[in-house]
């Protein structure tokens, strides 16, 4: 099967590797029709880690992928042959601490797609996968546009930390498809404010395209100055250390910091007592837990709006014109997938 494969920091190559065969009875073959480029994936193609995740060339990236089932183990009951599927990129073992209470996305062996040291990524031809990682996709959301489904997840399970809290007004910090994920779920509550910054003037164009209240370019203009009134919860979409600082000042006192991006550094510069006096709630964002579903239901009913942001999509020869692209924001570049 033809497979992407990244040799060296920045350099993709395209290899034929042998097909995976199912051994375990619960495992599912999924044939990958399109696999997107995370920021996560451009981690690891420019420098080969995340903290302490490194990369050991060669290695398979990908974690955003959809595909159509192919074959299935003798257990396996939920989906069939012929099926179309979004693809849950984390594998939790079910078993220990984390996982009995609910918390399958801090499992504490969990294993996940595209990851070092963990499962071999979704940017190839075919991929094994257990059954429960797989959700149907209805006839209504296009396999290019489900792609979506797994950064949607994200944002969907960030607006969790919320819940029950009085939220007329946020601020989104990053334009990339995380942010604007975000952003059309905050399009779903009434009477929310989205302010949303990038330093990428296209996507702020997007934004606004989706209905973001206010926008701003930080390296163009005061973000502060530019907000009618302080913020009930500022979502850091960016991984950008002086955004943590940004959010610290646009949030009013007892604001919710929701920090969804990945620094590509190590440590962070914080202005703890800007925080501090304002008694800014923290939450830190890992990954999903248990919003692929809901994530499927949302794209289904939000193609219109998701179309426009797969802006890109390559053949996997040219896979190193993708990232090359994604990773240097060219061409108004937001989401770019692999087809196969």
């Amino acid at each position: 099967m033809k497979t992407a494969i990244l040799t060296a920091p920045s350099m993709m190559r395209v290899m034929d590797i042998e097909n995976p065969r199912l051994t375990k009875p619960a495992d599912v073959l999924i044939r990958i029709d399109y696999a997107g480029i995370c920021g996560s994936d451009l981690h690891y193609f420019r420098t080969g880690r995340i903290g302490d995740q490194l990369v050991e060339f060669p290695f398979v990236m990908g974690h955003e992928c959809v595909g159509t089932i192919r074959e299935i183990g003798k257990d396996v009951t939920f989906v069939k042959i012929g099926d179309r599927v979004a693809v849950e990129p984390a594998v939790s073992c079910g078993v220990c601490d984390q996982c009995r209470i609910g918390r399958s996305n801090t499992c504490r062996h969990l294993k996940f797609l595209g990851c070092p040291g963990q499962l071999s990524g979704a940017m190839a031809e075919f991929l094994i996968m257990p059954e429960s990682s797989c959700f149907p996709l209805p006839e209504e959301l296009p396999l290019k546009e489900a792609v979506f489904v797994e950064p949607m997840s994200i944002a969907l399970y960030a607006w969790q930390f919320l819940k029950g809290l009085d939220v007329r007004s946020i601020g989104i910090l990053g334009a990339g498809p995380i942010g604007l994920s975000v952003l059309l779920a905050a399009q779903e509550r009434k009477d929310v404010r989205s302010y949303v910054t990038d330093k990428i003037d296209a996507r702020l164009q997007v934004a606004q395209n989706l209905g973001a209240y206010w926008t701003v370019n930080p390296d163009k203009s005061e973000i502060v100055q530019n907000t009618e009134f302080e913020l009930d919860a500022v979502f850091e979409c960016c991984g950008q250390s002086e955004a943590l600082n940004h959010a610290a000042k646009l949030l009013k006192p007892g604001g919710h910091l929701v920090i969804v991006g990945i620094p590509e550094v190590d440590d962070i510069l914080w202005d703890l007592h800007l925080h501090r006096r304002k008694e800014i709630t923290i939450h830190n964002v890992r990954r999903q837990n248990e919003c692929i579903e809901e994530a499927v239901h949302f794209c289904a009913n939000h193609v219109d709006e998701i179309g426009p942001l797969v802006t890109h999509s390559f053949l996997i020869e040219d896979v190193q014109k993708a990232f090359d692209m994604t990773a240097g924001y060219w061409d108004g570049v937001v989401k770019a997938v692999i087809g196969f």
